[in-house]
């Protein structure tokens, strides 16, 4: 039996790698992060449980990574889905729905990310959040903002400070009320993006958001958009 070619071994090691941060979003969704161990997220993954120090240095790293992850293939479905459009007002309204929706629907998921990045590490770098980052810099300066490198800090603290609001347990904001103040903020007509009382899931028309399969590339004909 011949060895295995490289390019077969680098698909490999690219599913595994997508399959524990898929894993990491299903199992701190549903059980927070302190229930959650990196064996559990190898079992959840069917993967050989050193292949988690292999790609991530630990668990925060991990979670923070496939959150990241998330929250950028979210946004970019939001930003992109039918029917296309260029206005800023627009993007903008569908970014700050598609955020404001993963606080609405992933609760526990959210609440336990915005705690990790409370902790001493904060942000830790990683491709994921750079791919958040330049979607939110692109909004910003698709909106009009002449000053993107002041703007895109500001969307990210004026976003996180509301997906903190609706998901603080006992004292959850409205996500309605959320949504108006940030509409007011940037001048956007409530009817863009998705309306809340439309019923259709926040920031998207499409998909069920609760089914987030599409974005970990864990099949060898799957492709990252």
């Amino acid at each position: 039996m011949s060895p295995r070619s490289a390019l077969v071994n680098e698909e490999l090691r690219r599913r595994s790698k997508e399959r524990l941060l898929h894993a990491a979003v299903e199992l701190v969704g549903e059980r927070g992060y302190e229930a959650t161990t990196l064996g559990d997220i190898a079992d959840r993954a069917g993967s050989a449980r050193g292949l988690v120090s292999y790609y991530f240095p630990g668990k925060r790293q991990l979670v923070q990574s496939a959150v990241h992850r998330l929250m950028h293939r979210t946004l970019e479905e939001a930003l992109e889905r039918e029917p296309r459009t260029g206005d800023g007002r627009e993007r903008m309204a569908r970014a700050i729905d598609a955020i404001l929706g993963l606080a609405r629907e992933r609760p526990v998921l959210m609440r336990q990310h915005m705690a990790g990045l409370l902790q001493a590490e904060g942000f830790l770098p990683c491709p994921e959040q750079r791919r958040l980052g330049e979607l939110l810099s692109d909004t910003v300066a698709r909106h009009g903002s002449d000053n993107v490198e002041a703007g895109y800090p500001m969307l990210r603290a004026l976003l996180m400070g509301a997906v903190y609001a609706a998901v603080m347990p006992g004292a959850p904001m409205p996500v309605p009320v959320l949504r108006a103040e940030l509409f007011a903020r940037y001048g956007l007509d409530w009817e863009s993006g998705v309306p809340p009382d439309t019923g259709a899931p926040g920031g998207t028309c499409a998909e069920d958001r609760t089914d987030t399969a599409r974005f970990f590339a864990t099949e060898p004909e799957a492709q990252s958009k």
